[in-house]
């Protein structure tokens, strides 16, 4: 079960991501654009592959880090799955990015996580020949029915299409990699994961219209939004290798039913250090109504977790 611990850590950081996105996305002095923000983030994602620099020190290959040497010349099926990996990746991010431009963390990051667990189920299922015991079927059903609720029925129809698109494109894009570790190896189907991340990124700027709104907008950023950008990309980073990892050695739709998970924690840090936080990163809703019934829909996830370990 040391891949659900793993999930768990990874979910916390990305709790915190969700946060500095939602500030970055509606800071006008930041990156506004979702198509840009999600670029950049392929790029500094796709930087990731410095981690094997890490695996030629001694002793850290038995703690999972990377190893290079385990790279080999890629065949055209991971080429393939790793240029996929990139695309949903990019596609999800944008449709994320742009729900949260409109609705705040807690609302929007639940819809998604319960459709990116439902849709990853149903793939794993048809297409990686998955199997779950009752307890965990059950774990992620509770755990799909609270990020639902949790939701609050506060979003608009745009908001829950882009909701909606991102959760089936999240799925798309773990089972994508779930083929790829499958394919080969995990350090070898990490690192060309990340090279088809920066390519695809990269072959954006090859479209005219593309350039001129990449280019406009960094132009527009802040020196203090490309920090905040780069530190929340590499917290991503993180959280990302830790899903990754917890992937690699467990169930693919119980890491992604996990997501909600994010809600928890998003909660918890609102409530900690919601006075410190920017208005524009949201969570500003303390009412007593709205504690009482987001604690609710917390203890329904929690029960789901719970099942997991039953």
């Amino acid at each position: 079960m040391a891949w659900i611990l793993l999930a768990t850590t990874g979910q916390f950081v990305n709790a915190v991501v969700a946060i500095l996105d939602k500030y970055i996305v509606s800071d006008e002095q930041a990156l506004p654009r979702p198509f840009v923000y999600a670029f950049y983030s392929c790029l500094i994602t796709g930087g990731w592959i410095g981690i094997y620099a890490l695996g030629l020190l001694p002793g850290l290959a038995g703690l999972g880090v990377p190893q290079l040497g385990n790279v080999q010349t890629p065949s055209i099926q991971v080429v393939g799955m790793s240029f996929l990996a990139g695309y949903t990746f990019f596609m999800a991010l944008v449709s994320m990015y742009t729900s949260l431009k409109q609705a705040d963390a807690s609302d929007v990051m639940p819809v998604i996580g319960a459709i990116s667990a439902i849709a990853t189920f149903g793939m794993s299922y048809l297409f990686l020949g998955g199997s779950f015991t009752t307890n965990f079927i059950w774990g992620i059903v509770l755990l799909s029915i609270g990020t639902f609720l949790v939701s609050e029925m506060r979003l608009n129809r745009g908001v829950i299409m882009h909701a909606l698109h991102s959760g089936v494109f999240f799925a798309l894009h773990y089972i994508t990699l779930k083929g790829l570790f499958e394919e080969t190896s995990f350090d070898d189907g990490f690192f060309w994961s990340r090279v088809g991340f920066v390519l695809f990124a990269l072959s954006l700027l090859l479209v005219p219209s593309y350039w001129d709104k990449i280019k406009e907008q960094t132009k527009q950023t802040s020196k203090r939004g490309g920090v905040l950008v780069l530190g929340a990309k590499v917290l991503a980073g993180i959280a990302a290798f830790m899903l990754l990892k917890a992937t690699d050695w467990g169930d693919v739709a119980v890491v992604q039913a996990l997501d909600g998970l994010k809600f928890v924690f998003i909660i918890a840090l609102s409530l900690l250090f919601g006075r410190f936080i920017p208005y524009t990163a949201g969570e500003n809703d303390f009412s007593t109504v709205t504690i009482v019934r987001k604690t609710s829909y917390v203890i329904i996830i929690s029960i789901g977790f719970a099942f997991l370990f039953v």
